[in-house]
């Protein structure tokens, strides 16, 4: 099924628009804070797209996911009893309290990893807000693992260039199916674990 290869050719499109950055500014602060689909989605094509701007791509989309983080933390801080609601209802209380769990363990490490790696990272912020992490300790830790992460992401877009392109092209319906299967078995493990 050739469902990935339209929604590819769709986001290249859309990353020439004159409003991307915009785009991509607001979508990494809303999944920092409460959105489900990550900027990469978004930051890939377009450090493909224009490789010239694709540190600055890279670096809007680190300030832009902190500064989500940040709102996820005084949320966290502030009005945790208001989104506590929808995090049972959303079916991530679980994952919130293992979050928590290794707050006490890790703290700096913890919001570091998660501001790498797919895990929901907003669930960090969050817990990072209710557990009153230190904020600049949390500010410095989000900023190397998002940077991190968002900078690798441009960085690859940019060395591989037009191969790159033609390579995901080719391979777009394959590689998202894969990513799929790779969320359920991830989700499958973290929930049973």
């Amino acid at each position: 099924m050739k469902l990935f290869s339209a929604l590819y050719a769709r986001v290249m499109r859309w990353s020439a628009h004159p409003h991307a950055e915009r785009y991509l500014a607001t979508l990494s602060f809303a999944e920092s804070s409460f959105f489900p689909i990550p900027p990469d989605v978004m930051l890939a094509p377009m450090a493909l797209a224009q490789r010239e701007r694709a540190w600055r791509f890279a670096l809007l989309t680190t300030l832009a996911s902190v500064a989500g983080g940040a709102a996820g933390y005084l949320i966290g801080h502030y009005a945790f009893e208001l989104v506590e609601p929808l995090i049972r209802q959303a079916g991530y209380w679980e994952r919130y309290e293992r979050v928590s769990v290794w707050f006490d363990e890790w703290g700096f490490w913890a919001i570091f990893i998660a501001g790498f790696s797919p895990i929901p990272y907003k669930l960090f912020t969050l817990s990072a807000g209710v557990i009153a992490m230190n904020f600049p300790l949390f500010v410095l830790a989000s900023l190397i693992g998002r940077g991190g992460r968002f900078f690798l992401v441009a960085g690859l877009m940019k060395w591989g260039g037009e191969r790159m392109e033609q390579t995901l092209r080719l391979y777009i319906d394959r590689i998202g199916w894969l990513v799929i299967l790779a969320a359920v078995v991830g989700y499958i493990i973290v929930s049973n674990g």
